[in-house]
């Protein structure tokens, strides 16, 4: 199986994986540079590196690598080293780059309006994928948005044919709160990374209340960044459409204290990544739903 192939198609499922290239070689190796070893995530190789205590290192590596998403450099010395012993002294060093190979992180817009032009701008530009879904041809075609990969006209039909996976962002902006708890009652039971929903502080409680009263349970909305994005004091469509790109990187990259807006229950379970509350941030959220719609 080719290597590069097997990338594509891991890419395409949605799914991650490691690289490991040998970049630098001196002397004696067991292989020749340029040489690739693929870890899936299952931990199944595809390639090698040359076999030996090399490459069982650098698989116990990927791991790390994996789940830090970023990349790192390994160097062997096989002139001394003990650990070497079973062939493979060779008199040699050799450096190895471990990368993570990623899959394009595709944002679904719930939502046609303002906002959601924005946004679908903005997250196309740093690189995401974008979907968009609206129950209303108008606001949702190739005109309003030509950089979307996929348009969908029914909610029901989204909710098929989306397969959410650790690769997928999902972002609620749609024109009311009864479409906003149809999409979120869906998106809590996805394999999704992000979950977002724009709205005030006081509409994001009513509706996480409004699910819970229907079944849900309460944990499923730990996950629920609400109301979306960082804490930038945000108000035009163009704004807040910052504001929640902004979050959609942090939570790509694995940024930390970064000042979220989700909402803090009662009970103080913090709601998606972290939380930053204050008085003229609750003022402002509900003029970022207004716009929205």
């Amino acid at each position: 199986m080719d290597v590069l192939e097997e990338v594509l198609r891991l890419r395409r499922e949605g799914k991650r994986a490691v690289m490991a290239t040998i970049v630098h070689t001196n002397g004696s190796i067991p292989s020749f540079e340029s040489s690739r070893m693929l870890v899936r995530e299952d931990g199944s190789i595809v390639g090698t590196i040359g076999g030996g205590c090399v490459e069982a290192e650098v698989w116990a590596a990927a791991k790390d690598v994996l789940k830090a998403e970023a990349p790192r450099k390994m160097t062997f010395n096989l002139n001394n080293e003990a650990s070497f012993d079973n062939g493979l002294i060779c008199g040699g060093t050799l450096e190895v780059f471990v990368e993570p190979i990623l899959p394009t992180p595709t944002l679904y817009i719930f939502g046609g309006g303002h906002v959601s032009i924005a946004l679908a701008n903005a997250a196309y530009t740093v690189g995401f994928s974008i979907g968009v879904i609206d129950d209303r041809e108008q606001f949702a075609n190739k005109q309003r948005f030509p950089m979307a990969a996929e348009i969908y006209t029914d909610f029901e039909d989204s909710f098929v044919k989306i397969k959410p996976n650790p690769s997928t962002y999902l972002l609620i902006v749609t024109r009311g709160h009864r479409d906003d708890m149809h999409v979120l009652a869906w998106a809590v039971k996805t394999g999704a990374r992000y979950i977002g929903m724009i709205g005030s502080k006081r509409k994001v409680l009513s509706v996480y209340q409004a699910l819970e009263r229907e079944g849900y349970a309460k944990e499923l909305f730990d996950r629920v960044n609400a109301p979306v994005g960082l804490a930038i004091g945000a108000l035009t469509p163009e704004e807040i459409a910052v504001s929640i790109a902004a979050e959609l990187i942090a939570v790509r990259r694995g940024a930390t204290d970064v000042a979220h807006k989700a909402v803090v229950r009662k009970d103080g379970e913090k709601h998606a990544a972290s939380s930053a509350s204050s008085a003229d941030e609750a003022q402002k959220a509900p003029v970022a739903e207004s716009v929205s719609r």
